[in-house]
C-alpha cells in the first residue's frame, strides 16, 4: 500500500511534463483505481510500451472522451 506522502510525490511527478507515466502515476493522473484504469485502457486501445510505461498523450485523449485509438484505426481500414 502506498503512503500518503508517496502519493503526493507521485501526483506531483505525474502532473509535470513527463511524456510517459508509470502505471501507478497514471492511476493518480487519471484519478482511477488500478482495475478501472486497466479496463479503460483496454477499451481505448492504450497499452504499456516495452518498458512498462503508458503514453501521457494517449491518457489525455482517453480522459477527454475523444474517439478511441481502436475506432480510429477501424475507420482508416474502411
Amino acid at each position: 500500500m502506498m503512503r500518503k506522502s508517496e502519493i503526493a510525490v507521485m501526483k506531483a511527478v505525474a502532473i509535470c511534463h513527463k511524456p510517459f507515466l508509470k502505471p501507478e502515476e497514471a492511476m493518480i493522473y487519471c484519478n482511477l483505481g488500478r482495475t478501472q484504469l486497466t479496463k479503460k485502457c483496454e477499451e481505448f486501445g492504450i497499452y504499456k510500451n516495452n518498458s512498462g510505461y503508458l503514453k501521457r498523450q494517449e491518457l489525455d485523449q482517453m480522459m477527454a472522451g475523444e474517439e478511441s485509438l481502436l475506432a480510429k484505426a477501424l475507420e482508416k481500414i474502411k
